[in-house]
């Protein structure tokens, strides 16, 4: 059988649960803080789920995660 080709980007920004969903960081938080509250940055910390609609097209670019 012919093997896959793992899509590059999507593996250096998403990563699988151990139930399996695929988690994303948040956006927003990379540069130009300064103008941002503390509490909006603080709700940009961690990871998220991501959502259902985008979950297949994840499976699909990412077969060995």
């Amino acid at each position: 059988m012919p093997k896959l080709k793992t899509h590059r980007g999507a593996a250096k920004r998403f990563k699988k649960s151990a139930r399996g969903k695929f988690l994303r960081s948040k956006a927003f938080k990379q540069h130009i803080l300064t103008t941002k509250t503390r509490k909006q940055k603080r709700g940009m910390r961690g990871t998220t789920v991501v959502a259902a609609v985008d979950a297949p097209k994840l499976a699909r670019m990412l077969p060995y995660k």
